[in-house]
């Protein structure tokens, strides 16, 4: 949005991220982990929760707890966490659903050694050399 991070902002005020493996509440539902997600902010419903998660293939009234999903699950929940607010900029890692906000055109920043990814999803290509941003 046109501000430089450490200068005009501490950090990006609309971003959905997830860094490493996303972090829930084991003995809670999905959507109830989105639930009290959602309400640190207050900018969204919870429909718009539930919304996430089919998106990304998952069934917001299982009551089945977190603990009990698989790893490909817990992945798709995070990222319903971090698209659910509807964010300008998402950093994360999973190529169809990149394509699919690509075209609804968000602005993904996408951290990757993959070749085929970068070729299949990029627009703009970068890289970073001991912490020096060059454009390829």
């Amino acid at each position: 949005d046109g501000k430089r991070i450490g200068r005009d902002a501490d950090f990006p005020e609309d971003i959905g991220l997830i860094i490493e493996t996303p972090g829930f509440l084991p003995r809670l539902s999905g959507i109830r982990n989105l639930e009290i997600l959602a309400a640190l902010k207050r900018k969204i419903t919870l429909r718009q929760a539930a919304d996430a998660m089919r998106r990304v293939g998952l069934d917001p009234l299982s009551s089945k707890p977190v603990g009990k999903y698989s790893l490909g699950m817990r992945q798709r929940l995070g990222i319903a966490q971090a698209i659910m607010e509807e964010p300008s900029l998402l950093i994360l890692d999973e190529r169809e659903l990149f394509l699919s906000l690509k075209n609804e055109g968000l602005t993904i920043l996408l951290a990757s050694h993959n070749i085929a990814d970068i070729d299949a999803l990029c627009d703009t290509v970068c890289e970073m050399d001991a912490g020096v941003m060059t454009l390829l």
